[in-house]
C-alpha cells in the first residue's frame, strides 16, 4: 500500500505531461531503469485514463503511479478508477481529496501560503504539494514546517537537479520533476530514451549522497 514513507524512500517524482500511448511505456521504462519509481501522469493529457492503465498493467507494484492537474472530484475517480494510487492538485478542491479518501488513495492537493496549507490538511490531505515552489524557494519550505512541521510537503514548479536536494533538505518529503526531467514530446530516438535513462540516474544519485 502507498503510503508517505514511500515517497521519503522514493523523492523523486516524475510529472510527465504530453504523453501517448506509444511513448508513455518506454518514457516510465526508462525512468525506472534511471532509478525513478514514482510517476505521475498530468489529466490534461489526452486520454490520461488510458495512459495510466496502460503503465498499470504493465509496471504493477514496481511503479508508484499517480494522476496529475487534478482539478476535480470527477477526474479524480477516473483516475483512480484507471490505477492511480495518488491525486495531485495545482491547487485546493476539498470535494477531490474526499474521493481521494473514499477510495483509499493518497490526496495531494496544491497550496502555497500557511494557510492555504493547514486547511488542506485538516480536510484529509495526506501531503500538500507547495506550487509554484520556485517563486519561494528552499527556504520558504523550512519556514513553513517551523509552525507546521506535522504536515508533509511536496514542492513542484522550477525544480531542477541543482535545486532539488536543497528542498528535501528543508524538509520536503518529495520533489516533483516536470520537463526538467522528462519531456515526451523530445524523445524519439533508443539514444533519447538511454539520455533520459542516464539523466534519471543522475536525479537519483544526487539524492542518495
Amino acid at each position: 500500500m502507498l503510503t508517505i514513507e514511500s515517497f521519503r524512500r522514493d523523492p523523486i517524482v516524475a510529472v510527465i505531461r504530453h504523453s501517448t500511448p506509444d511513448t508513455v511505456i518506454p518514457v516510465v521504462q526508462a525512468l525506472k531503469e534511471g532509478g525513478v519509481r514514482s510517476i505521475e501522469l498530468t489529466a490534461e493529457t489526452k486520454g490520461i485514463a488510458g495512459l495510466i492503465e496502460k503503465v498499470r498493467h504493465e509496471f504493477g507494484d514496481d511503479i508508484m503511479i499517480g494522476g496529475g492537474t487534478i482539478l476535480d472530484p470527477e477526474t479524480a475517480k477516473e483516475v483512480i478508477s484507471a490505477g492511480a494510487e495518488f491525486v495531485v492538485s495545482p491547487t485546493l478542491n476539498v470535494d477531490t481529496i474526499k474521493v481521494a479518501k473514499r477510495y483509499g488513495k493518497l490526496a495531494v492537493p496544491g497550496a502555497l501560503t500557511p494557510t492555504e496549507i493547514l486547511t488542506a490538511y485538516e480536510h484529509g490531505a495526506d501531503m500538500v504539494k507547495v506550487f509554484p515552489a520556485n517563486m519561494f524557494g528552499p527556504s520558504y519550505i523550512k519556514s513553513i514546517h517551523g509552525p507546521l512541521p506535522q504536515i508533509p510537503l511536496m514542492v513542484t514548479g522550477g525544480i531542477t537537479l541543482d535545486n532539488m536536494q536543497a528542498y528535501l533538505e528543508a524538509g520536503s518529503v518529495a520533489v516533483g520533476v516536470g520537463s526538467n526531467l522528462a519531456d515526451p514530446r523530445k524523445l524519439y530516438s533508443e539514444k533519447d530514451f538511454e539520455d533520459l535513462k542516464e539523466k534519471a540516474r543522475t536525479f537519483t544519485d544526487k539524492v542518495t549522497q
